[in-house]
């Protein structure tokens, strides 16, 4: 009999690396990128339902800035499992008081999992056997089992996780004791990890018990999980932001690993979006293009009767919502964070934020 999973969608990620199409009420996870017509939240949550059962067993946390937006992307969930953070301190606070307010209703047995809002997932049933294997290992072990995603090329955007020991087998795929977690690494440094095949990409998927996780952040991070245990969602003012990475996942003896095996992009820029698209056309094309000598390129336009014209472009990515247009280089396109710092700094400008 399959363990039933209760699945939080982790949604309070900006995405400002979608700017300008992604804004702080309609971030990443609103948008549409895969050309399925369902948004990147829309498309994690029917994924997650069958293993939920329903739902009334699927979870949100998110902040106060899109929690309406949410209401409006997902309008069978329940209004008790949407939990509003009153302010972004990054994914330690938030696991911990969702696992806190799920443990309530469900009890300390239970076996939750933690999912960022925004991934493209390409295989749903390899997805799905997965998190199965991983709800058993968590249940049968009391692990804390993350989901490591086989790496086929040296990726310098995502942190590592290298595996020790294999621990066991369930449905069929094996499961490793963490070594360790590493940060994101330069080429050289990516492509030795991928030689020793001890490596896989961290995915910041999340299987375990409640009560596992209560009294691993009590041993770790009890500077985070006292004050929410004490005041709830009102202690968020005096925490620290942390990443759950940091505040748990490096220094719990706990740690799993699945190597999974389904397609999965984390969509972190625009360059995401061509590995989507792409197959043997010269550009990738969610607009109306004419293009002369324009290769390897990416258009966008939320203006479904606007036209974009390029002549002799190269390795660029062009942009254009409302009274904004984007034109990067796809080498730089990790530096559209600095332009959206920028305008918080000019008042006559923030209506593009």
């Amino acid at each position: 009999m399959d363990i039933q999973i209760i699945p939080i969608i982790l949604a309070g990620g900006k995405g400002e690396r979608f700017w300008p199409v992604s804004r702080l009420k309609r971030p990443k996870q609103f948008l549409c990128l895969d050309g399925s017509g369902k948004s990147l939240i829309q498309s994690t949550a029917d994924r997650l339902l069958n293993l939920a059962g329903g739902w009334e067993n699927l979870w949100v946390i998110t902040s106060s800035m899109i929690a309406d937006g949410i209401k409006e992307q997902l309008p069978d969930l329940p209004e008790a499992n949407l939990l509003v953070e009153p302010e972004g301190k990054d994914t330690a606070p938030a696991v911990a008081w969702a696992t806190i307010e799920i443990a309530k209703r469900y009890g300390k047995e239970a076996v939750l999992g933690f999912f960022p809002a925004d991934h493209w997932i390409g295989d749903n049933l390899a997805y799905e056997q997965t998190l199965k294997a991983a709800a058993q290992h968590a249940l049968n072990e009391h692990s804390i089992v993350t989901l490591g995603i086989k790496p086929n090329h040296p990726a310098t955007g995502y942190g590592y996780i290298e595996q020790a020991g294999q621990q066991g087998t369930c449905y069929d795929l094996p499961i490793y004791q963490v070594s360790r977690f590493t940060e994101k690494p330069d080429q050289a440094t990516a492509q030795k990890f991928i030689d020793t095949g001890r490596y896989s990409w961290n995915s910041g998927m999340f299987i375990f018990q409640a009560g596992v996780v209560l009294d691993e952040l009590s041993r770790y991070a009890p500077e985070i999980i006292n004050p929410l245990l004490q005041k709830g969602k009102e202690a968020y003012a005096e925490l620290e932001k942390q990443s759950i990475d940091y505040a748990l996942m490096e220094k719990t003896k706990l740690a799993s690993v699945v190597p999974a095996n389904f397609s999965w992009d984390d969509l972190g820029d625009w360059n995401g979006v061509e590995r989507l698209h792409k197959k043997d056309q010269n550009n990738v094309e969610l607009a109306q293009h004419i293009g002369y000598d324009t290769k390897n390129s990416i258009f966008y336009n939320c203006e479904k009767d606007e036209v974009i014209v390029t002549i002799g472009l190269e390795d660029v990515v062009v942009v254009r919502d409302g009274a904004v247009t984007l034109v990067v280089n796809k080498n730089r396109t990790q530096d559209i964070k600095n332009v959206v710092k920028s305008l918080y700094d000019k008042p006559g400008l923030s209506h593009l934020l």
